[in-house]
């Protein structure tokens, strides 16, 4: 058994696991935080997204005992200290980008890293945003939509002046992971 440090969601844990525990396990059965999900184990999926140290990882690929150190923001550490939606999530929220919410989380932890580099996209850019997610629910469509309201809910409470995305995806001009966007 291996103590590792962590600093998740700003709060500094410690956790004693298996020196090959996965992280997203750790997450989840040995911390309790739930909200980051396992789909495929093998990284294709995205629903295990985390960030660690600002940047969007997969949670199934990465040893606990190897983050030792890392700040490690996961879905449950997006929303403000008095439960305020982050901006990903009220867009998420206000243009129906979720179904049955399996995939949210890594998409909300990789929307959240990607307007942080680039907080104005395109419509084509926000698909690129979300290539390395899958949903098979939504047919991305609103999740586009949500990434460009979430672009224009941050910019607002920058006070600059409301966009005209309002929940339109744009023309999907490109194709994600080998399937033809909707």
């Amino acid at each position: 058994m291996h103590e590792t440090s962590l600093t998740v969601n700003g709060i500094p844990l410690k956790a004693t696991v298996p020196a090959r525990r996965l992280l997203s396990d750790c997450l989840r059965h040995d911390l309790g935080l739930t909200g980051t999900h396992v789909g495929c184990e093998h990284g294709v999926c995205g629903a295990c997204t985390v960030l660690i140290d600002g940047v969007p990882m997969r949670s199934c690929l990465l040893l606990a005992v190897s983050m030792d150190g890392s700040a490690i923001t996961t879905v449950e550490g997006l929303s403000g200290p008095d439960g305020a939606l982050s901006p990903v999530q009220q867009g998420f929220a206000e243009c129906h980008g979720l179904q049955c919410g399996f995939c949210t989380p890594g998409f909300l932890t990789t929307i959240t890293a990607g307007l942080e580099d680039n907080p104005a996209p395109t419509p084509d850019e926000a698909w690129e945003l979300i290539g390395g997610n899958l949903c098979r629910c939504t047919g991305y469509q609103n999740i586009v939509a949500a990434v460009l309201r979430a672009a224009e809910i941050t910019r607002e409470g920058a006070g600059d002046s409301p966009g005209n995305s309002r929940c339109t995806p744009g023309p999907a001009s490109s194709t994600m992971s080998g399937e033809a966007a909707l």
